[in-house]
């Protein structure tokens, strides 16, 4: 009996492949002399798609008539166009509640480092510059804070179970309000207005781009904080350097930039930044987890055409369990 085909377009953690050996044939297109002459010969025979990285969309999988499935790694699906997949019946996938904790501890992590300067104060220390004097007392505490959490699904509440105990009180703005005791604020203005910490966790895409502007920044306020572990593109990089700059608001925790793996220059030159390069999940053994839910959502497809953890684009589609 011939093996499922599977298309790996861009590299992928290593756990995907060593878990789908003996179970799939994988083509590792970024291997080949020439890809597009491969994808033209076996079209019709590529039924699946391990997405790491890179578009697809409607034209995409135009051009693989036979995919039913794309299993995507990671929470965040941007790149992948779930909506067009929907309208030719393919159903995607990605990685809910493997990487939940690991992302809200990065966020934690990120805030502390960003209120209390913990970042520049070690540079401080490394410098030599202790020997001078103290560091500068930082201007506020977490303590008695109030975070706005923008989008409150599993990590969003991961962070809010996490910020309770450093006495931060709670609020949120989502689509739709939730069955939850933080105060809802169907306006993410009135929410900035009402917080002095912005935490974004909602995915990116064009419907989220830029949500987080000047006026938003402006609502938020000379000691607001703004965290990122979501999507770049949800944040206007540059009203948010203009806004670092003249002290609209105190300082920002990045771990998401734009146009990656390039932040704005001017992030990198200011003193009331903590940047990192995009490691909220980061982890080996959370990396492996999600590299494993890959495999088992293109196992169980091949098994019983049933995916475990379809995107809510899907959920309509036959074979999206949920």
């Amino acid at each position: 009996m011939d093996l499922p085909v599977v298309l790996m377009p861009k590299p992928m953690n290593p756990a995907v492949a060593d878990d789908l050996d003996g179970v799939c044939e994988l083509i590792k297109l970024w291997e080949l002399d020439d890809p597009d002459a491969v994808l033209d010969a076996r079209r019709d025979e590529i039924v699946a798609v391990a997405a790491g990285g890179g578009l697809i969309d409607g034209a995409f999988l135009d051009r693989l008539p036979a995919v039913r499935i794309v299993a995507s790694f990671g929470v965040g699906y941007d790149r992948i166009d779930a909506a067009a997949a929907a309208e030719r019946g393919v159903v995607v996938t990605n990685t809910p509640g493997v990487l939940d904790a690991e992302v809200a501890d990065t966020a934690m992590g990120l805030l502390l480092m960003t209120a209390r300067e913990l970042p520049q104060a070690e540079r401080y220390l490394r410098d030599g510059k202790w020997q001078t004097g103290a560091y500068p007392l930082t201007p506020v505490t977490l303590s008695g804070r109030r975070m706005g959490i923008l989008g409150l699904g599993r990590i969003g509440q991961a962070i809010a179970d996490r910020a309770a105990p450093f006495g931060i009180s709670i609020a949120y703005h989502n689509r739709h309000e939730k069955d939850v005791p933080y105060p809802y604020y169907p306006s993410l203005v009135d929410l900035a207005h009402a917080v002095d910490i912005l935490m974004i966790v909602i995915p990116g895409g064009d419907s989220t781009r830029h949500l987080v502007d000047a006026e938003v920044l402006k609502a938020l306020g000379p000691t607001g904080i703004l965290i990122n572990v979501a999507r770049g593109s949800i944040v206007d990089e540059q009203a948010l350097v203009d806004a670092l700059r003249t002290n609209t608001i105190l300082s920002a925790g990045l771990d998401v930039f734009e146009h990656e793996p390039t932040p704005h220059p001017d992030l990198l030159t200011l003193p009331n930044t903590v940047l990192l390069p995009h490691v909220g999940s980061a982890t080996t053994p959370t990396r492996n987890a999600m590299a494993a839910l890959v495999a088992a959502n293109l196992k169980s497809w091949f098994n019983s055409n049933t995916a475990l953890t379809p995107v809510p684009e899907s959920m309509e589609l036959p074979g999206a369990s949920g």
